[in-house]
């Protein structure tokens, strides 16, 4: 399971950080201009899982108890892990559309409420069946919404998600958690599994863009110019295209 304490991993000073800074105008300049979807986690995970929940969650939620239905008796504990994740998911669902109040929301998901399990309760309690593995992504999400990043990371990287949508954004999400825990190096590893882990016009060419801005932080322009290059030719119709070929001349400056 994925960890960011990593062994003999120090954080920089203030100091160090401000040297680095000064040693290397282009590459500051790069970091001034990033756009914050790219940088920044929480916005654009809540606009994609609306998107999720639409697509992928309430159809996954549908199968889920289809599946619990046809094998009741044979899965009991199936069915019970479908009837406990409802509630769960609704506790998640109204997070994301609220306005105020969505941090006690999302707690609410994570750990229960009148009488039903959590999404940390399914997911331990029911573990090895579908509903215990969503459980398990759903709960990654939400404590990275609500800024806990490593509990993030432990979901998210034990969440085994095989569909176009969900598996991708885990992987991403994994990355956007390093970022706030300043490690990059793992951060980009996680942005090229989710933008490679199935190829779509929705998560690869967000993910390459987030792969290419940390390798430009990480000073690897020839990796960064190959994954502006692949969103140029492969994705020119995307929204990031055009971030992209920004960023590939800065890349191209910086060799």
């Amino acid at each position: 399971m994925a960890t960011y304490k990593k062994r003999g991993y120090k954080p920089k000073t203030k100091a160090e950080k401000e040297v680095e800074i000064e040693d290397g105008s282009a590459t500051a300049e790069v970091f001034k201009t990033l756009d914050e979807g790219a940088s920044k986690t929480e916005a654009w995970v809540e606009k994609n899982q609306k998107y999720i929940i639409g697509f992928v969650g309430i159809v996954a939620l549908s199968i889920l108890g289809f599946l619990a239905y046809q094998n009741f008796i044979q899965e009991p504990k199936q069915a019970e892990a479908t009837s406990e994740m409802f509630q769960a998911q609704s506790h998640y669902a109204a997070a994301l559309n609220a306005t105020t109040q969505k941090d006690s929301l999302y707690n609410l998901a994570l750990m229960g409420s009148a009488g039903k399990y959590g999404l940390v309760d399914i997911a331990d309690k029911y573990s090895g069946t579908a509903a215990g593995n969503i459980a398990k992504y759903y709960a990654g999400m939400a404590y990275l919404n609500l800024n806990n990043y490593q509990e993030a990371i432990n979901y998210l990287d034990d969440y085994k998600g095989k569909d176009e949508a969900t598996g991708p954004l885990a992987k991403g999400a994994i990355g956007d958690a390093f970022v706030q825990l300043n490690q990059p190096d793992q951060a980009l590893k996680y942005y090229v599994d989710a933008a490679t882990m199935k190829t779509n016009d929705v998560t690869s060419p967000r993910f390459y863009l987030k792969a290419g801005i940390t390798a430009l932080q990480l000073g690897q322009s020839v990796k960064a110019l190959e994954y502006f290059n692949i969103i140029a030719e492969d994705y020119k119709d995307s929204e990031e295209a055009e971030k992209a070929k920004l960023y590939k001349g800065q890349a191209e400056a910086m060799q």
